[in-house]
């Protein structure tokens, strides 16, 4: 997060089950399974790089107004009655680029992509989104097992122990 804003992430969600081999398997047996399998995976996602993630469910041949909640801090949508999940993330892409914020969309539908992309969000691939979530979670078991990872801030390396020592108690709020 570069300017303090909170980063968003719009995952398609039945795009990346479909993509995701792990996920298109148990959705052949299961499809609510799959459906808390993504959620976890991008809940530890979600926690570990700080982006806020909404997940959209297309529920559009499902009569109803949709629903919104939160699940493990995800705000999961189900689109509402004769919406497409496309246009759920087409209507957030607007409104949330309002708010000044960076906007990403997961799916790896090549239309979505470009209307997202002419809407001033990034384009993740539901490829690029699974390695980037699997590379985290090797970091994160790395450091479970007291192998820390290669560390990923850059200035750690040229700041000076005082700087650090000043700047941690700074993140902590000590005055001194």
């Amino acid at each position: 997060m570069v300017s303090g804003r909170q980063d968003i992430l719009l995952v398609d969600g039945y795009n990346m089950i479909g993509a995701w081999k792990e996920l298109e398997l148990l959705k052949e047996t299961d499809l609510e399974s799959a459906r808390d399998r993504l959620l976890d995976k991008l809940a530890d996602y979600q926690g570990f790089s700080g982006m806020q993630v909404y997940v959209v469910f297309d529920a559009h041949q499902v009569p109803g107004q949709g629903a919104k909640f939160t699940q493990y801090k995800l705000i999961v949508i189900y689109t509402k009655e004769k919406e497409t999940a496309d246009e759920c993330i087409e209507r957030l892409v607007i409104d949330l680029t309002k708010r000044g914020r960076n906007i990403y969309v997961a799916t790896s539908d090549l239309v979505e992509q470009h209307v997202a992309f002419g809407k001033g969000a990034l384009r993740i691939s539901a490829r690029e989104l699974f390695i980037e979530i699997e590379q985290n979670r090797k970091e994160i078991e790395q450091s479970v097992k007291g192998n820390p990872p290669v560390k990923r801030n850059p200035l750690d390396g040229i700041l000076s122990l005082d700087i650090k020592s000043k700047l941690e108690k700074l993140r902590r709020g000590d005055k001194e």
